[in-house]
């Protein structure tokens, strides 16, 4: 299995688990979009737009000195953009419903933001060995 279709994979896996997911999608933290499960067109933006406040969000957890950059919650009134840290390279970004349980949210997002990471880079590791 590649990593790509590993990445997928882990993605379906965590719609599955939360219903109220209505996008995911995984992406390298210079923002190109690694795999997605979502209806939605715009994915390349929202990998865009997730790299920017990625590297915000980095410079605000160093500059207050709160260490390396975990997840980032934004709510909007139709609902939830969170994004993870996966691995040392990549980033999982999760759309969900006002109504999710934002507890379980983070719960499975940060299980499947390791595994999403350790894929990643195990992907990267290979392709520089070689």
């Amino acid at each position: 299995m590649t990593a790509e279709a590993g990445v997928l994979s882990e993605l379906r896996r965590l719609r599955a688990r939360l219903p109220q997911l209505t996008g995911a999608l995984a992406a390298s933290a210079d923002g190109l979009v690694l795999a997605q499960d979502t209806a939605g067109a715009e994915t390349e933006s929202v990998a865009a737009l997730t790299a920017a406040a990625l590297g915000v969000a980095q410079r605000l957890t160093d500059v207050t000195g709160q260490g390396g950059f975990m997840e980032l919650l934004v709510r909007g009134e139709s609902g939830y953009v969170a994004t993870y840290a996966a691995g040392s390279s990549a980033v999982l970004t999760l759309l969900a419903e006002p109504r999710i349980n934002v507890g379980r949210l983070h719960l499975e997002a940060r299980r499947s933001s390791t595994r999403i990471g350790e894929l990643v880079d195990s992907a990267l590791d290979r392709s520089e060995s070689a």
